[in-house]
């Protein structure tokens, strides 16, 4: 690799893991309190430089995958494929964040020799490295993907059981890789962590310190997800999930995630 195209790579990857660590922190401010004005103003700062990245990276061409990529994270789509220019701010931000991570990942295998550059196609993030199961990796993987468009399509339902059930599994991941003796100190229940309600793995994974108090937001049928699932995996029908239901679960799963690979 040329010289002076490494030391560029080399220049960006800090940079852009700098974008990614403050998205990380406002999208925590702005999930706490989304009419927050010192949160919504640094929020516009941190925009505006993700955009001047974004552009360089892309060559100032807007057709380029990372600049569609970038505006595509402004948008929400509805059922019928109408798009609404309206998103909750800490989702702009879980977004945003999604297009730097995958800017790292195309940077990181041009420097390490990959085949692709950052001007090929998209390379898929990695969201679930932080998970220990390697063979839960690509189940969660695809079920995150799942849910986002379900929520774009307006399944509002399906999207917050999917986004539950991949939160049950990293926590529950989590758990099982600190072992039950490390987990003693936090009045744990008799039994496999895997047989625990949803709620005991939640709160024994924030009394041993895996997990923040982000969970504290998740509405009360996503507490239930599990007793509201068949025994088909099929959800209750009755049910009625709402998009700020969905949209609260999808946001409690980021803050999870964050918590679980701080180093995202």
């Amino acid at each position: 690799m040329d010289e002076s195209l490494r030391a560029q790579i080399d220049t960006y990857l800090p940079h852009l893991e700098g974008l990614i660590q403050r998205g990380g922190r406002l999208r925590e401010a702005l999930v706490a309190d989304p009419s927050s004005r010192s949160a919504l103003a640094a929020n516009r700062i941190w925009q505006q430089d993700c955009a001047i990245t974004i552009n360089q990276l892309s060559g100032g061409s807007k057709a380029h995958w990372l600049a569609r990529s970038y505006s595509e994270a402004f948008l929400m789509r509805a059922a019928a494929g109408r798009v609404v220019e309206a998103a909750a701010p800490a989702e702009i931000v879980n977004r945003i964040v999604d297009v730097l991570e995958q800017a790292v990942a195309s940077l990181s295998g041009m420097r390490d020799g990959q085949a692709g550059s950052i001007s090929s196609e998209a390379p898929a993030p990695r969201r679930f490295d932080f998970v220990h199961n390697l063979e839960l990796r690509p189940i969660v993987e695809q079920a995150y993907a799942e849910s986002r468009r379900a929520f774009e399509q307006g399944s509002f339902d399906l999207a917050l059981f999917t986004s539950c059930g991949i939160l049950e599994a990293i926590v529950t991941d989590a758990l099982e890789h600190q072992g039950l003796s490390g987990l003693a100190a936090a009045d744990m229940p008799e039994g496999k962590i895997e047989d625990w309600a949803f709620e005991t793995r939640l709160a024994i994974a924030e009394k041993v310190g895996l997990i923040h108090g982000g969970c504290a937001r998740l509405p009360p049928v996503a507490r239930r997800y599990r007793d509201l699932t068949g025994a088909d995996g099929k959800q209750d029908p009755k049910v009625t999930v709402s998009e700020r239901e969905a949209r609260l679960a999808a946001q409690v799963l980021h803050v999870v995630m964050r918590d679980l690979d701080p180093g995202r």
